[in-house]
Parts: structure tokens; sequence; C-alpha cells
């Protein structure tokens, strides 16, 4: 027997209700994913968080399948719904369950509860919005709903290092989707994302040769003043009025004070809004030349995500939305953001993404890390009707 469908204003108010009477329950269910630390680089973690997380949504009704590529974590998948036919696109709902705290951060950044703000690591960044998710789910349910379209949903372990094992999984699931939801937190002022800025990261090496620094310096190839000249070059490829920074976070190198320097490293990170300045950007590194003579130099890297840039189709997907937060008493707004997600992935594809659907709070990768409690029902409630995408014809 086929379900029901409600009017949208009426599934809205519905959703909210339930949502709000299970606020607790949602509170509860962050904290309990929040006390299992996942570091990206710990299998052991993840495997025991992942166990977790397949278990609470295989109870809100989803059908969950543990994908590992090579030693890596599991990858959740998720299907909800009815099954899909053939040429039929599904819903993609994309999160992780990664972050980048290490063990033992508990024991100085302990889960609490402040007012309405709930503090911990790895809340925001984004096991509320996992939570989100599982809820947005439990609530279609509880409704007597079912989606028009299949829903997919990808939850991986490596997000916060660039994805290496999921990247390939959520290009195959987008290239089947109609539209992806992405479960990172909104802006800071509650906007979700339309844009982010795509990623690269390089590394720069410097051979040189040591000498004693002060019987025969003249002997040696400095690396760290040659470093010194390609880090000013470097920096001139930036192109802020096109969006594109770039920052070399880290130097490593050099053998003891009193000695030539033979060798340096320098990490760089690139951040750019369109593919053409990644193409610039990328050239333009591997074409660095040394100053010094006998100096070699060798670069390694690239771009691990590219631009998420917006279309006319992911601006559909957003005013869908800003309509469907409107039935929730909601004004949403659109932004974008420097830092990359999971989404540049499948809006590199071409497949509209919308960013942004997670937790509101503060803090991602910072100390004071913080979700605010309010916030989860509603957000719920937004991500549910985008699943559900009812026909707004005549809503109001």
């Amino acid at each position: 027997m086929s379900p029901i469908p409600i009017e949208p204003n009426l599934l809205a108010t519905r959703l909210v209700e339930w949502l709000e009477a299970n606020r607790q329950n949602m509170v509860e269910a962050a904290v309990e994913l929040a006390r299992h630390e996942s570091p990206s680089s710990d299998r052991v973690a993840l495997e025991n968080l992942a166990t977790l997380v397949r278990q609470r949504f295989q109870d809100a009704g989803a059908t969950v399948e543990s994908l590992t590529v090579g030693n890596s974590a599991p990858n959740l998948k998720l299907r909800f719904g009815t099954p899909a036919v053939p040429g039929q696109r599904s819903v993609l709902v994309l999160g992780h369950y990664d972050t980048v705290w290490p063990l033992g951060t508990l024991e100085t950044m302990p889960i609490r509860l402040e007012g309405s703000r709930l503090f911990g690591p790895g809340l925001y960044d984004m096991k509320a919005g996992l939570i989100i998710f599982e809820f947005a789910l439990r609530a279609i349910t509880a409704l007597g709903q079912t989606p028009a379209q299949p829903v997919h949903g990808l939850i991986t372990c490596d997000e916060e290092i660039g994805s290496p094992s999921s990247r390939e999984l959520i290009e195959t699931e987008a290239r089947n989707a109609c539209y992806a939801l992405v479960l990172e937190a909104p802006l800071a002022d509650g906007r979700l994302k339309t844009t982010r800025k795509g990623v690269g990261a390089y590394v720069l090496e410097i051979q040189g040769r040591a000498a004693h620094a002060g019987v025969e310096p003249e002997k040696g190839v400095n690396a760290f003043l040659e470093l010194a000249h390609q880090i000013l070059a470097i920096y001139a490829l930036a192109c802020p009025e096109q969006g594109t920074t770039v920052n070399i976070g880290l130097i490593e190198g050099g053998l003891a004070s009193n000695i030539i320097p033979p060798h340096a490293t320098a990490k760089i990170d690139v951040r750019v809004s369109t593919a053409e300045e990644a193409d610039r950007i990328d050239a333009a590194l591997r074409a660095l030349s040394p100053v010094l003579p006998e100096a070699k130099l060798t670069v390694s890297g690239g771009l691990n995500r590219p631009p998420m840039v917006r279309t006319n189709a992911a601006g559909q997907l957003f005013e869908r939305a800003r309509t469907l937060g409107h039935l929730l008493g909601v004004s949403l707004g659109e932004g974008g953001t420097g830092g990359g997600s999971d989404g540049n992935f499948t809006a590199a594809l071409g497949i509209p993404t919308l960013d942004g659907l997670g937790c509101a709070g503060a803090g991602a990768h910072a100390t004071h890390e913080q979700i605010l409690v309010d916030s989860l029902p509603v957000h719920a409630a937004l991500l549910a009707l985008l699943i559900l995408n009812p026909d707004l014809e005549h809503a109001r």
C-alpha cells in the first residue's frame, strides 16, 4: 500500500513536531558518537565508531554496507527508501565520521553542555551532521512517508585527510545521483554553501650540499637560502582577486647550526576558485627553477579537491532549500568557503550540490568546537524535506 502524501506545509509542521519531541534523543546520540574518538589515522578507533554508526542507521531503516579500499577503515554505503530501478537517479547524502582530533583529546576537551551549546571534539565537524541524517530518516519513517527517489548515502572514514580511499566511491555514487546533499556544517551565520575552493597540497624539496659553516662555507650549497628565494616566488603566485591563495605552512631541513644545510622541504597549501587557476598554479609550481648554482628542486603533489563552482542547477537546488526553509520558519542564505569537502567531488562531475546541511555551531578544528542543540530538529527537518522533495506548487 502506497503512503499517503502530506501537503508540504503540514509535512513541515509534523516533521518539526516529531523531531522536537526527539531533541534529547538527538543530543544523546551526538554525545555517544563524540565519545568514540575517531582520528583519521587510527584504523582501530575508526572501525569501532563505524560499527556504532552502522548499527544506528540500520535501526533507522537503512541498509548499510561496509566498504574498505586497500587498508582503509570502513566507508559506509547506505540505502534507504524504495530500491532504484534502471535509469532512476538517487538523492545522494554525504558525510564522514573521521575527525582531526587525536586519541586522548577528550581528556583536555571534555564533552559538556552549557545552556544550548554542546562542546566536544568532532561534534561540529561533523558527528552532529550524521545524527541529523539519522533522525531525518527516522522522522520520514515515523510519518509514514517514502521518498520519491531512492536515497543513497556515503559516510566516509577519511574526509579530513583528502578522501584517498573514498573519492572513487563518492564519484561512482554521484554519477547516478540527481543531486547531492552534504552534511558539513553551515557557515557561521547559518548560510548554506554553494561554492568551495579547490584544495591543493604540494611539497617542494631542495637539495643542496653540506659544508662546515665556519671553515669552508663557500663549498656548500645552502638549501635554506635557496628556499628563501623560492618562498618569495611561491607567494607571488597568489591572486586574491581571483580567489587564489598559497601558503607555506611547514618547513623542515638542515642538520645543525654549524653545517650549511644540504636539504630543505616546504609543504604548500593552495586554494583556488576555478579550474583555470588550478592549472596556472600547478604549472607555475612545477616550473620553479633554482636560483643558486648547483641547487636542485623537486615539486610533488597536486590538486586533491577540485573547486566546487556554483552552477545554475546548484542555484536551483538552493532555491528549493530556501523555499523549504520558509515552510519551517527559517530564512536561508547561501555563501562559500575556502575549505574543501566531499561536495567538491560531486560538483566537479556536474551534479547539483548543496553543502552546509549539518548542525549550526562553531569552532571546527578548534578547541572551542561546539554545536547549538536547539538547531538539531529544524536542520533534520530541512534535510528530510530535501530528501522527500515534496511538490511545492501549492505550498505557501
